[in-house]
């Protein structure tokens, strides 16, 4: 038997491959530095949402949200922080994930 695809709901928003590869390279990459533990992906009718964790039991330190309704107004990619606070928002993903890339850096430093 071969791959099957997961079923596609009508009107449901999810991640293409090389968006979801993007945000999974930076999860492992903060995995692999002892930042994040866990994950969790919704996929809905209006969003797409990839959370990152620091710890199972706890509300996401990060959210990166993909909305396409906002497309032609402010972008459609945002992160969010912890406190539900919008820290970037744009057209593009790699932009949006900056901040964490950032972070990341600093991390790595220490």
């Amino acid at each position: 038997m071969g791959i099957v695809p997961f079923p596609k709901v009508a009107g449901q928003v999810g991640f293409e491959r090389a968006e979801l590869t993007r945000i999974l390279d930076l999860y492992g990459r903060m995995v692999a530095a002892g930042h994040w533990r866990d994950y969790a992906m919704d996929m809905g009718r209006d969003a797409a949402i990839f959370s990152a964790f620091r710890r199972a039991a706890e509300r996401p330190e990060f959210r990166i949200e993909k909305r396409p309704a906002l497309r032609n107004r402010q972008g459609m990619w945002a992160l969010i922080g912890e406190g539900g606070a919008v820290l970037k928002r744009g057209h593009e993903l790699g932009p949006v994930l900056a901040p964490v890339e950032r972070r990341l850096m600093k991390l790595v430093e220490e």
